[in-house]
């Protein structure tokens, strides 16, 4: 065996339908396309969600809600978790770099501390919002909570 002799599977490869070659090929004339109509023509492209003119589900369907294009999402990092990473990592500071590091966010995201959870060690928190109740436990701890 070598590569002289190499050849795809049997029915792999088909050959390619060549329309528009003329009448004695049984594809000339409408070239597969039928009469008239938009398909027929040159340059026809079926709009996204098109449905033959039945009136389209995005249409069917009735819309509410509201979305605020101002909108800031944060990542929410409760207080038991940054008390979990001192246990284990024995860390003082907790910064977006501290957080990235051990898997909680990612570098673009925006860092909110919650306050769900007990804290017992005095940290340096930093990080782009606050609720009251974990800022009041930061610092009921002689911590400091750093906003970005």
């Amino acid at each position: 065996m070598d590569l002289s002799n190499l050849k795809p599977a049997k029915g792999s490869v088909k050959n390619k339908k060549r329309i528009g070659r003329g009448q004695g090929s049984g594809r000339g004339g409408t070239s597969t396309r039928g009469h008239k109509g938009a398909q027929s023509r040159s340059g026809y492209k079926r709009k996204s969600g098109f449905e033959g003119g039945q009136m389209p589900l995005f249409r069917r369907v009735p819309k509410f809600g509201f979305k605020n294009i101002n909108r800031k999402e944060y990542q929410g990092i409760n207080l038991d978790t940054l008390q979990q990473l001192v246990d284990e990592k024995k860390i003082a500071v907790v910064d977006q770099a501290v957080l990235i590091e051990n898997g909680l966010v990612s570098k673009n995201d925006l860092i909110k501390i919650l306050g769900r959870g007990e804290l017992k060690a005095k940290l340096d928190v930093s990080a782009n919002a606050f609720t009251k109740t974990a800022k009041a436990a930061i610092e009921a701890q002689g911590g400091h909570a750093n906003i970005i």
